[in-house]
C-alpha cells in the first residue's frame, strides 16, 4: 500500500455512505500501527458522540478470532488439542454422539457437517444447559469434510471444547491468556457498564426493550447463552485489536500456531480456510491474506506473508443489514492494503 493514510481516508469516507454512521480503522505490521482514522459519529442520534481510537465495538464473529482461537491455539501448542482425532475418544462428554466422531480440525475449518442454523431458543428453550446438551446431540446436517459451510455452531462447540480442556469458563481463559498479557485493557466480553456504554457504537433496534442495543451483544446466540460463547460476546477497541493483531507478526510460542492457522487447510474445498481464518475473498490462498468479519460490520485481515495487519470497525446494523455495501468497502479496504 502506499505510505500515505489519504487513499483509505477517502475510501472509508466514501463507503460508509452506504454502510454505516462511523467507522475506526487501522494499518499496521509487527512494529505496531502505521496508518489509523477515525470518521463520523457513534450512532444516529443528534448530538452524539463521534468516533473515536477507543470506541467499543460489538465484535460479533471476530470473538472467534480474539478469544477463541488462541485459546484453542494454547491448548494445540501444549499437546492438548490433537486437531485429527475425533473428539469423543478425549473429550468424554460427546463420546458416543453425531459430534464426537468429528475433529478440531472439521470444527475450526468449518467442515463439520453442522446444522447451519442456529434457532436455539426454538429447538432447546432457553437455558443454557439445556442448549449446551441439545447442540451437542443434534444430528449433522451432512457428512464431515465435504463441504466449507459457515456455521456459528462450530464455534460453540469448540468453545465448549476449550473450556472443558482449559478448566475455566471462556472469558476467563481468553482474558488470562491473551488480553491481559497484551495488555488489552478494553477487551471483554460483555454485557458493558454504564461507563463503557457511553463509549460503544450501538448496533440494531431491540423492540424488547425500545432502545438500540448498546453494550450488550447483538447476537441472539451469545445472548441466549449469558453473553458468553465462542462464537461472539467480546467487545473491543482498534487499538486492542491492533495489539492483537501485531502480537501474531512477531516471534513467540505461539509463532507455530499462527503459520499453521493461516494456510489453506480445506484441501481445495471452497471457500478456502485456514484454521478459523478466512481466505480473503478476491484473493488467491498462496498470496497469504486472511481474514474475519463480524456480522454487526467488524472485520480484520492478516497477511504474515507480507507482515501485515488491518482492522475496519463500522457499526453496520446499526443502519440497516444490507450488505452489499458493505462487501463493497471491506473488498476495497483490503485491496489498497494488501493488494
Amino acid at each position: 500500500m502506499t505510505s500515505s493514510s489519504e487513499p483509505l481516508v477517502a475510501l472509508v469516507t466514501d463507503g460508509l455512505r452506504g454502510v454505516g454512521t462511523g467507522a475506526v480503522w487501522a494499518v499496521g505490521d509487527a512494529a505496531g500501527v502505521r496508518h489509523e482514522g477515525r470518521h463520523g459519529p457513534l450512532g444516529r442520534r443528534p448530538g452524539g458522540p463521534e468516533m473515536a481510537r477507543d470506541t467499543l465495538f460489538d465484535l460479533a464473529s471476530l470473538t472467534k478470532i480474539v478469544a477463541l482461537w488462541p485459546c484453542a491455539g494454547a491448548l494445540r501448542t501444549a499437546g492438548r488439542l490433537p486437531l485429527d482425532d475425533p473428539l469423543g475418544s478425549y473429550w468424554t462428554e460427546v463420546a458416543g454422539l453425531p459430534v464426537g466422531g468429528l475433529t478440531a480440525r472439521h470444527l475450526l475449518t468449518h467442515t463439520a457437517g453442522l446444522p447451519p442454523r442456529t434457532n436455539f431458543a426454538r429447538l432447546y428453550g432457553t437455558d443454557p444447559a439445556a442448549v449446551r446438551a441439545g447442540v451437542l446431540a443434534a444430528p449433522l446436517h451432512r457428512p464431515p469434510g465435504q463441504s466449507v459451510e459457515y456455521t456459528d455452531r462450530a464455534a460453540i462447540i469448540l468453545g465448549y471444547l476449550v473450556e472443558a480442556l482449559g478448566g475455566a469458563p471462556l472469558a476467563r481463559l481468553a482474558a488470562e491468556q491473551v488480553w491481559r498479557p497484551l495488555g488489552m485493557t478494553d477487551t471483554t466480553f460483555g454485557p458493558l457498564g454504564p461507563g463503557e456504554r457511553a463509549r460503544t457504537a450501538p448496533t440494531e433496534f431491540d423492540p424488547a426493550t425500545g432502545d438500540y442495543l448498546t453494550g450488550v451483544v447483538h447476537d441472539p446466540s451469545a445472548r441466549l447463552l449469558g453473553g458468553v460463547c465462542g462464537s461472539a460476546g467480546a467487545f473491543s477497541t482498534v487499538h486492542d485489536l491492533g495489539l492483537f493483531l501485531t502480537s501474531l507478526l512477531g516471534p513467540g510460542p505461539a509463532a507455530g500456531w499462527v503459520a499453521e492457522s493461516l494456510r489453506e487447510q480445506t484441501g481445495g474445498l471452497t471457500p478456502a480456510r485456514g484454521l478459523s481464518w478466512l481466505c480473503a475473498p478476491g484473493t488467491d490462498p498462496s498470496a497469504g491474506t486472511f481474514v474475519h468479519y463480524g456480522f454487526t460490520g467488524t472485520a480484520m485481515w492478516l497477511n504474515h506473508r507480507q507482515g501485515r495487519w488491518a482492522v475496519l470497525l463500522t457499526n453496520k446494523v446499526h443502519l440497516n443489514r444490507e450488505l452489499q455495501p458493505l462487501t463493497d468497502l471491506r473488498n476495497a479496504f483490503r485491496r489498497e492494503v494488501f493488494g
